[in-house]
């Protein structure tokens, strides 16, 4: 199969491009390399550095023709989405639809990843579905949402199969320290520096943090199914704690640290955990990854990179 991935060089987009590329697949990544890192890139994989805002990537998709695109390039900053909003929707809304109009001239198969947290904020309902009302209370989730509106209008108007993954925290391997979201590789970072991890506030508030292998899985299988169609919460359903998420970070850094708290941020969610009923009905997707042994593994990575024994 031949599939781009945007954002290939980020995250997860780059765990997705390796286990593409395992399994045989030919792999275009386009990616502007803002915050994605030159070092994720697989060589096998062919590369584009642009801006999905730009006509170029359009051309390069409908001559490439894949069969599928699995879109994570983002603006992923809540406060900066705030800061400048108009900059959000540029690359969040319009850059997306430059990509899934293209889509629909190549009739690719478009998975997007979207957002669990952002989109349903403190729900009533935890484990929270999906037919749980999307009210989000930043641009960034309004960006998000938007741009699932479109894919289902495309849908309906021109037959084009999607999926939208709205993920929980997802944490891992190749996680950007310094950006404001991602506490595991923040935490990590810190224990592992002479740096402090600070917690916010009373670190009662509790996140499902579902494993990037688990995620990568999840995007195997929607890539690999054309006739689901629709929106799909992929996260444990499981809360933890910041409090709690510490304590087990230090135990698998082998770190002794007190734990340091701060303000708290104002109007940070309090609670969020994804039911995912949904995609496990749909595409058989379970989360397998424990949080201790995901955690295991990233500090283990982490450890490493930071060149410690």
């Amino acid at each position: 199969m031949r599939v781009i991935v945007t954002g290939g060089a980020g995250f997860i987009g780059s765990h997705l491009a390796d286990a593409l590329l395992e399994r045989g697949d030919e792999v275009l990544v386009i990616d502007d390399l803002s915050t994605g890192e030159r070092a994720n890139l697989n060589p096998a994989a062919e590369f584009a550095q642009l801006d999905i805002r730009g006509p170029e990537v359009a051309g390069l998709v409908t001559r490439w023709r894949p069969q599928a695109i699995s879109h994570h390039a983002a603006q992923m900053s809540v406060s900066r989405s705030v800061r400048e909003p108009i900059f959000d929707a540029e690359v969040n809304v319009l850059g997306s639809l430059n990509l899934l109009e293209a889509a629909r001239q190549s009739e690719a198969r478009f998975t997007f990843a979207s957002t669990g947290g952002a989109l349903y904020g403190d729900a009533d309902i935890l484990p929270t579905p999906e037919t749980t009302p999307a009210w989000p209370v930043s641009p960034y989730g309004v960006s998000k949402l938007a741009f699932e509106h479109y894919l289902h209008c495309y849908g309906a108007e021109h037959g084009l199969s999607y999926a939208a993954l709205r993920y929980a925290n997802v944490y891992g391997p190749r996680q950007n320290p310094h950006g404001e979201a991602g506490v595991v590789a923040i935490f990590c970072k810190a224990l592992l520096g002479d740096g402090v991890a600070r917690i916010n506030g009373d670190g009662r508030q509790t996140r499902d943090y579902v494993y990037v292998r688990d995620v990568v899985r999840a995007n195997l299988l929607a890539i690999d199914a054309p006739a689901t169609v629709g929106h799909f919460n992929v996260g444990t359903g499981r809360q933890t704690d910041v409090n709690t998420l510490f304590r087990l970070l230090t135990e698998r850094l082998g770190v002794r640290a007190p734990e340091a708290h701060g303000p708290a941020r104002p109007g940070e969610q309090r609670t969020s955990a994804l039911d995912s009923s949904l995609i496990g009905e749909r595409l058989g997707w379970r989360p397998q990854t424990s949080l201790e042994e995901g955690l295991q593994e990233t500090a283990d990575w982490f450890r490493a990179r930071a060149g410690r024994a």
